[in-house]
């Protein structure tokens, strides 16, 4: 009877890929604490009411709220995993050899899951939404749990429209932390400053961030397509190398590969200038990236597209790690 709650636990816990919620979480705090604060500290003001006052900017969204903020995009990922695998039952067995929902957990019980998760994620965005002053923006967490429904049940079946989805997602959870730390911010300091120096700044560094999980996530996604042909085919699924073959896949992430390596060199050539930025991209990220485009075209067989799908995933994880080597570099004052 233990051992059989003990595979229940740890089934839940596959089921809602806790290894990806922790990265999630992880990154929403990377993006607050390794970025935006620093960009803050790092720009001096003058308060209206005292010209003489020089001082730095701070967080107007309390640590609390925050907290729950990323609760919540936790619980509709969560939710978004748990209904994945309600409609893919098929497809996971035959590219994986077995399955969670209809095993050790009931088809029943995961669409509770999928249900009592979105309820308290939805709940806590609105909760957070209202904190800030714009509590409209608690109808964007309702949008995403029917987009992840959606793509599930319908989108992932779907020509590269499945892929782009997920990509966008993604590219939304550094994005989330800007937009409920800088409406605040905002809303505050434009009214008490006499040199307000606006928001953009933090959009435009975070957004650096959200671009490089969009493209690396699409990679991502193409490539465990090809590493899933076999069973979505059976499956009747309308996917890039079921209806464009793998060559054509491989020819789309080389050509997706090679425009993030690019960007990569532009943004470090525009914006940064430094060695240390140059050095880190060079080795943690472009080095494994032209590996993946190696492994990919040669790739012939599962083994061989999981591995690329395995080394994009790192890479994603050095790309949200960056965001510490560049708070550390706004903070010496080095760019400013």
């Amino acid at each position: 009877m233990k051992h059989s709650r003990g595979k229940k636990i740890v089934d839940l816990m596959s089921l809602v890929r806790l290894p990806n919620l922790l990265v999630v979480a992880i990154t929403m705090m990377l993006m607050r604490y390794a970025i935006i604060r620093p960009l803050l500290n790092a720009i001096p003001v003058t308060m209206a009411d005292n010209p003489l006052l020089v001082t730095r900017m701070t967080f107007q969204l309390g640590w609390f709220d925050f907290l729950i903020l990323v609760l919540s995009a936790c619980l509709i990922t969560a939710a978004g995993y748990v209904i994945n695998d309600y409609f893919d039952i098929r497809t996971d067995f035959i590219n994986r050899g077995r399955i969670i929902v209809g095993n050790t957990i009931t088809r029943r019980t995961a669409i509770m899951y999928h249900n009592v998760l979105n309820i308290l994620g939805v709940a806590g965005g609105t909760y957070v939404s209202a904190r800030i002053g714009y509590i409209w923006l608690g109808i964007f967490f309702v949008l995403i749990t029917g987009l992840l429904w959606f793509y599930s049940s319908t989108f992932k079946r779907q020509f590269l429209i499945g892929n782009i989805i997920v990509a966008l997602l993604v590219a939304m959870i550094p994005m989330l932390v800007v937009v409920y730390d800088g409406a605040p911010i905002y809303s505050y300091y434009s009214g008490v400053l006499t040199d307000f120096p606006g928001v953009a700044i933090l959009f435009w560094w975070v957004g650096g961030f959200s671009l490089f999980a969009f493209l690396t996530t699409l990679i991502r996604e193409i490539i465990k397509d090809m590493e899933d042909c076999e069973g979505d085919r059976e499956a009747g699924m309308k996917t890039l190398p079921v209806r464009c073959g793998l060559i054509t896949c491989k020819t789309i992430v080389t050509g997706l590969s090679l425009v993030t390596l690019v960007l990569f060199y532009l943004v470090w050539n525009r914006f940064l200038h430094d060695t240390i930025t140059l050095v880190y991209i060079s080795l943690l990220l472009a080095v494994p990236l032209l590996s993946v485009i190696y492994i990919v075209v040669a790739g012939r067989d599962k083994q061989q597209f999981h591995m690329a799908s395995r080394l994009i995933k790192l890479i994603m994880v050095a790309g949200m790690l960056y965001s510490l080597v560049a708070g550390a570099i706004i903070t010496s004052g080095k760019i400013f």
